[in-house]
Formats: structure tokens, sequence, C-alpha cells
């Protein structure tokens, strides 16, 4: 069985793409995240803690650096190349069309020497989030763009009727369905490929300022629990 690894971000479409490939065959030895130096993960602005939670109740290591948007290509580069001294051949990525994200990982795997996939690439929105639904997964929205959501979309499920309410909001407004260009981001509580699920208990809704304003979930508690 191929060893290879998945770039995860805690959200649906890396989910999904690391489920892609291990109902391909493929054996997914590794999660790999990447924090930014206020100890939040990259881009979704969640607690780190909160991936090797997953992490556990998936069942799978996650491997967890440190970098900034300035380092970001050279920390993955140096973790690939540790990870293919241990069988590694090739990388998962969760990427659905953004062409220059696509060349990024061609030339960063071609550099280290691995192979990449890239399950989602060119698939229809509404598939992408109706195959992650009906294989059973579970996901809430935990960061959302200001100008686009209210805070009342924070810690809502992944469902057909998020789809909808999306379908509705998207007649108002210009934004990616799927959310590929960061209008909103996810966090997978159970799935099919969790052993067992993230139960969140306690959490609040901030407005943060950064490249835009956004609604973040702010996850205090939480724990994992049996099936």
């Amino acid at each position: 069985m191929t060893r290879v690894v998945a770039s995860w971000s805690g959200g649906k479409d890396s989910c999904l793409a690391c489920y892609k490939a291990m109902l391909d065959g493929f054996e997914v030895s590794h999660l790999i995240n990447f924090i930014s130096k206020d100890g939040r993960c990259m881009s979704h602005g969640l607690d780190p803690k909160l991936i090797v939670a997953q992490s556990q109740a998936i069942g799978i290591p996650t491997i967890q650096r440190e970098v900034t948007w300035d380092t970001y290509e050279e920390g993955f580069k140096t973790v690939m190349k540790e990870l293919k001294q241990i069988g590694v051949k090739s990388a998962v990525f969760g990427d659905i069309d953004i062409s220059e994200h696509l060349d990024w990982v061609i030339r960063a795997c071609n550099e280290v020497g691995i192979l990449y996939m890239e399950p989602l690439w060119h698939l229809d929105r509404v598939q992408i989030l109706k195959e992650f639904i009906n294989a059973g997964f579970e996901a809430i929205i935990v960061n959302a763009k200001a100008d686009i959501f209210g805070e009342e979309w924070l810690g809502r499920k992944v469902d057909e009727s998020f789809i909808e309410d999306l379908r509705r909001l998207h007649s108002k407004y210009s934004f990616d369905i799927c959310g590929e260009m960061g209008e909103y981001h996810t966090l997978v509580i159970d799935g099919p490929i969790f052993k067992r699920r993230i139960k969140i208990s306690d959490s609040r809704r901030v407005l943060k300022n950064g490249y835009w304003k956004y609604w973040l979930l702010d996850i205090s508690r939480y724990y994992i629990e049996e099936k």
C-alpha cells in the first residue's frame, strides 16, 4: 500500500480529499498542519490543539510546524523531505480550481521529489458539498468573512439546509460556494474516517480584524467522545 500524507487544515475540503485518497487504497500516514507565529492555524485561525484532537479522533498522527507566509514553502519542503525518508511517496491536497495553488503544489512537490494528488480538482462545488455530507461527515462553520456572513453562521452544520442558504446568499453576494477563496472555513468533528468524534462544549463568537474582517468561532472547551 502506497504511503501518502494529507495537507490538513481541519476543514471539509482537506478532509474529503484525504478520505477519497483512502478510498482509492492509499495509506495516509500523517496529517500535515502549519501554525502561524501568533499560535493559530494558518488561514483558519483555529487553536492548533483542535487539529491534534482531530488527529486523535481519527487515529492518524499529525505533524505541526510553525511558519510564516514567507517561510511556508521552506517549512513544507522540510517536512516532506523528512517524511520521504520513511517511505512517503505523495501528498494529498484539497484544492478545487485555483491554478496558482496547483502551480505551487506541482513545483514544491517536484523539487522535493514526491508526487501530488488533488482528488477535488475541477469537481462541481455543490457536488463536493453533497459528497461530503452524503459520506457521513459532520462539520461546522468556524470562520466567515464579515462582509458576507453574519455571526449567526458560526457553529452551523454543513448540511443540506446549509447548502440551500448558501445558494440564497449567493444570489446577493459574489462568493465561492465552497469557500475556495477563504470566504468561510469549517472544522470537521466526525465522519467515516473518525474512530471517535469531537464534542464542542463551549465557544464564543468574535469579530476579528485581519486582511479582512471575519467572524471567528473561538472554541475554548471540547472533548473527544466515543461513538
